[in-house]
């Protein structure tokens, strides 16, 4: 039992370690010094995302009163003092009218920008739904159940933003088109595998790679064409006859004055990770920060590395911290209560059940997993036997996706509250017991 408070002692603090790595009040203020600003008449504020509080509060820090104003959408509870932009809370993951009302601010801050003037663009990981200003016909309550249809089916979160551009007057580089001729700088605290600039927040200020042609492939994919609303379904079908403008490409001129950085990363987090698993005195072993899929299937395979260490020492003897970034799907097939990340701490239990020395963690690096107040959870060999004892059947609670209501009562939810950041998930498997096999071809 000692052993087992101590590892999840030490998966906190290597978790508290990537989130510190990734805070955007440092990592704005950073990008912000590289930049030479003294050329702008005025200076506006716009943004939207979980993490886009905090960024706007680095941003006030480092212009002061050369902000004259602007607009910030973040999720709820997702705070910051500010002073000199508007912060406006909505719903996340699925937009509501109070972001709606903010989009049609920031619309309006963009338009009023003039030549002279930067409009400073602040962007994290949950901007796409945080920034919802319908195209016309479109509704939000349709825009609603769209996006709700591609959450529930499994879609990456690069698929899902190639629909939302799509059915949006502002994302897919519509923000920089209104801004013109206006300069504009877009930071983006990236939740996206691989940073793509047009998928983070579905790039507001950044040319569109994706087209009407592949909004419609993603529907056709899940097979929503009858499930989604008629008017959303005829805009996509519109664009793909053509007959609607497409989102600006590159090399469209409305991009000759604007900029789109990356200032943090799910990269920097699991470096961060790794250095402080070493100090604890673990062997880091990071697979990736690109890891997408059934988030399910990820936990078997975490899990499976971690039987391989223990029985034989490979890749690596014990103490071994493996880690993974990226973010993982699930698809919905029951009622429950969950977010991947509580899923993939249930899944990893079922497959580690009996193993000793082993804990698998996995936590939100924004401090929230789906729709409920943890940021993940964490399971270890005896979490089973722990549950059977208190009534509760995992293999149940995972078939409906009822992760948070049987990691509750166990106290085994991660629980940080918002973070002020937002840079995908870390994944961690920690593992201490030494293995049994003879060692062959593994490395310190």
């Amino acid at each position: 039992m000692q052993s087992e408070r101590l590892l999840r002692r030490h998966a906190l603090s290597i978790f508290r370690a990537a989130v510190e790595a990734a805070d955007p009040r440092r990592t704005v203020k950073a990008a912000l010094q590289k930049q030479d600003l003294s050329r702008f008449r005025r200076i506006f504020v716009v943004g939207a995302g979980k993490a886009s509080a905090a960024m706007a509060q680095a941003a006030e820090q480092a212009l002061g009163k050369r902000i004259i104003g602007g607009w910030i959408n973040t999720k709820d509870g997702h705070l910051a003092p500010l002073r000199r932009v508007s912060l406006h809370e909505a719903s996340h993951p699925v937009p509501d009218a109070r972001g709606v009302e903010g989009a049609r601010r920031i619309a309006e801050i963009a338009a009023q920008a003039q030549e002279g003037d930067l409009l400073l663009c602040l962007i994290s990981g949950g901007g796409s739904a945080l920034l919802p200003l319908p195209l016309e016909p479109v509704t939000l309550e349709e825009k609603q159940e769209t996006t709700k249809l591609l959450l529930a089916c499994g879609a990456t979160i690069h698929e899902i933003n190639a629909v939302r551009k799509h059915l949006s007057a502002i994302k897919g580089g519509r923000l920089a088109r209104l801004a013109q001729p206006a300069h504009v700088l877009a930071l983006l605290l990236s939740d996206v595998v691989g940073d793509p600039l047009d998928v983070i927040g579905s790039g507001p200020a950044a040319p569109d790679t994706s087209t009407f042609a592949t909004a419609w492939a993603v529907i056709e994919k899940y097979g929503l064409q009858e499930k989604i609303p008629a008017r959303a379904r005829r805009l996509l079908e519109e664009g793909l006859a053509g007959r609607i403008e497409e989102t600006p490409k590159p090399g469209d001129p409305c991009f000759r004055h604007t900029r789109n950085v990356i200032v943090g990363s799910n990269r920097l987090a699991v470096d961060a990770a790794a250095r402080r698993a070493r100090e604890l005195g673990y062997r880091p072993l990071v697979l990736s920060t690109t890891i997408e899929g059934e988030t399910r299937d990820i936990a078997a395979m975490h899990a499976a590395i971690a039987r391989e260490i223990v029985t034989t020492g490979r890749p690596a003897r014990p103490p071994v911290c493996v880690i993974s970034g990226g973010e993982t799907t699930v698809t919905l097939r029951g009622q429950g209560l969950g977010g991947r990340n509580q899923e993939f701490a249930l899944a990893a239990a079922i497959a580690l059940e009996g193993l000793p020395g082993v804990l698998a963690f996995s936590a939100g690096t924004d401090g929230t997993d789906g729709p409920t107040d943890a940021a993940g959870a964490m399971a270890d060999g005896a979490t089973l036997a722990r549950a059977a004892q208190l009534g509760l059947d995992a293999r149940r609670a995972l078939g409906e996706n009822d992760s948070y209501r049987f990691f509750q009562p166990l106290g085994d939810l991660v629980m940080t509250g918002p973070t002020g950041t937002n840079v995908m998930d870390v994944r961690l498997m920690l593992v201490r017991a030494p293995h049994s096999g003879r060692r062959s071809g593994s490395t310190d």
